[in-house]
Parts: structure tokens; sequence; C-alpha cells
């Protein structure tokens, strides 16, 4: 069922009306009066609709039922990223929206290789990776579509994610404790931050700054895998260990 994310939904009205990019897709789809489709208010509610009819500049839709989404976690899970080249961003930005992430979060450290300079361009690519995510949603079927923003400094991101309640740190040497383990001994938990590296990985600093600031050092296993690839295992296992993958 086609879906569309729309702000201010009243889904106490009987109908809605739909403008923009989402009508004019909603022409794109061939969509005939008759056919179902869902809105969502980006806050966790589905509005199950009838179109009425559209013309590619403005869509009506009556509404059928109004019920919570139930695609989002009982963790908010906030995806922090080290900057990476090229279309990983856009892959991590996907992915993790995909799979149920609440934020994702890119931010600058040591072993970076792309920089942003926030006053040339950074916001273009922030409204980027953010359309990227809204696409993700609308296709998985997510009930938000999560935030993405860039923070250009290591310590403040890191001070930013040490005010989750699960505290993960993803590193590749020395040492560190299992996912499961890290998981484990912090549940229940409401929210979850998430933090992996670029693509040259930490420097021993910045694990031991982590360290301090509250985080669990943790490893992902004996195979090495590339930065895009990192936020996914433990964003998946932290919805696994909570229940969000029945």
């Amino acid at each position: 069922m086609p879906r569309f994310f729309i702000e201010h939904v009243d889904t106490a009205a009987a109908s809605i009306v739909i403008t923009g990019r989402d009508a004019e897709h909603i022409k794109v789809l061939r969509m005939r009066p008759g056919e179902s489709l869902t809105v969502c208010d980006g806050k966790g509610t589905d509005v199950h609709c009838t179109l009425v009819r559209s013309d590619g500049k403005i869509a009506y839709a009556d509404v059928v039922e109004v019920v919570p989404s139930k695609s989002e976690s009982s963790v908010k899970v906030r995806i922090y990223a080290g900057l990476a080249k090229g279309d990983r961003v856009d892959y991590v930005a996907q992915k993790c929206t995909e799979l149920g992430a609440e934020e994702i979060v890119f931010f600058n450290c040591d072993r970076c290789v792309v920089r942003l300079d926030p006053k040339k361009g950074a916001d273009k690519k922030v409204e980027r990776w953010q359309r990227i995510a809204e696409e993700a949603a609308k296709q998985s079927g997510r009930g938000i579509i999560p935030t993405v923003r860039y923070i250009d400094s290591y310590q403040a991101m890191l001070e930013e994610a040490a005010q989750n309640d699960l505290k993960l740190f993803m590193y590749e040497t020395g040492d560190r404790i299992s996912m499961q383990q890290a998981i484990r001994q912090s549940l229940p938990c409401a929210t979850a931050a998430v933090i992996t590296g670029p693509e040259g990985g930490f420097t021993a600093e910045e694990a031991e700054a982590a360290r301090r600031a509250g985080f669990a050092v943790c490893a992902m296993g004996p195979r090495i895998l590339r930065c895009e690839t990192a936020p996914l295992i433990p964003l998946t296992a932290v919805l696994y260990e909570t229940g969000n993958l029945d």
C-alpha cells in the first residue's frame, strides 16, 4: 500500500488533502479512485484512506481508519556514525531507517577522510540524507521519519550520545566486551546510542574518551566490516535483544 508522510495531519477529519510531491507521486503511480493508501503523521499514527480523486497537483482521500503504527520499536535507537566518503553515508541513512533507527547522526573525528564545513554546503548534504531517510521510511512502512543530523565535534557528539540509557561504542581492537553482554546488562532501556567509526576507525584516544563517558566498548566479531556495514550490526542486535524483531 502506498505510504505518504504529511505534517499536521488532522486525524479526526473525515478526509485528507494531499499536495506537492506526494500528489505528483500518486499520479506517477497511476492510482485510481477507490485504491487504498496510508497517510502517516510522522509521529507514529497511520491513517488508512481511500483515494477519491487526483489530478497530479492535488489529491483527495477519504479516511477509513486511524491506527497506531505497528512498525516502531519500543526502544529509541540513535545511530552515531563517523562521516564517510561517497555514497557510504547514503547507504547508512537508508538502511538504518529501514531497520528502525530513531535518529541518524553523522560526525567528524580524527580519521574522517571527508570533512564538512558547516559554513559551506553542510546543510545541503544533510537535506539530501534526510530525503533518503524519508524515502526509506515510506518504502519500509515506518511510522516516523528518522531525523538525520551532522555534528562537527567528536566531543560534542560523545556528550550528547552519553545521555542515552544504553551506550555502545564499536571498536576493532583492545579491551572490549561482547555486544550481547553490553546490551543485556543495560536492560531494560528506553533509549540507546550506537557509535561507529569512519573508514579508518577510531584512535585509541577517542576510544578511551568513550569509555570515560560511560560507553561499553564492544567488538563486532572476528571479521572486518566496512564502515557503512558497521552501524547495522549493533542496531539489529539492540532490536533483537529488546524483543523488537519478533
